[in-house]
């Protein structure tokens, strides 16, 4: 099973490639929980609110009836930070699975067999001159 996952690992072709596309998406959205309900609530800690709602306010909204905040021009910097995050996490782990990938592609070229060892070209030229006094 080892051989044939690295075997598969190793392929370059478009099924692989879609294979990879949906566990790197799936993935991501591990990456996003992970910031989003253990990262971001603990340096939330540091800011004594959600740090996804951080934001600079540019200009100030006006309630409405409802009570909801209209016309306010912010900067969310807490989101995009969250998001700065994410990338990094996701862009490390693909680094390293890269790294490892072509760490066995190295090994297996290395472990390649050597070709038969035949007659070297001294080796052929004398017997041609050998033949050739004959």
């Amino acid at each position: 099973m080892l051989k044939e996952f690295k075997d598969f690992a190793m392929k370059g072709n478009l099924v692989d490639i879609a294979v990879g596309f949906v566990m790197g998406a799936a993935f991501n959205k591990v990456v996003a929980s992970f910031t989003g309900g253990i990262v971001s609530p603990l340096i939330g800690l540091i800011f004594n609110s959600d740090f996804k709602d951080l934001k600079y306010v540019i200009k100030e909204g006006i309630a409405n009836a409802d009570g909801v905040i209209e016309g306010e021009v912010s900067v969310l910097w807490g989101a995009f930070l969250t998001n700065v995050i994410d990338f990094v996490i996701v862009a490390f782990v693909m680094f390293m699975i890269v790294k490892g990938v072509n760490k066995m592609k190295k090994k297996e070229e290395e472990a390649a067999p050597a070709p038969p060892a035949g007659p070297s070209q001294e080796d052929l030229l004398a017997e041609i001159r050998d033949l050739l006094k004959k």
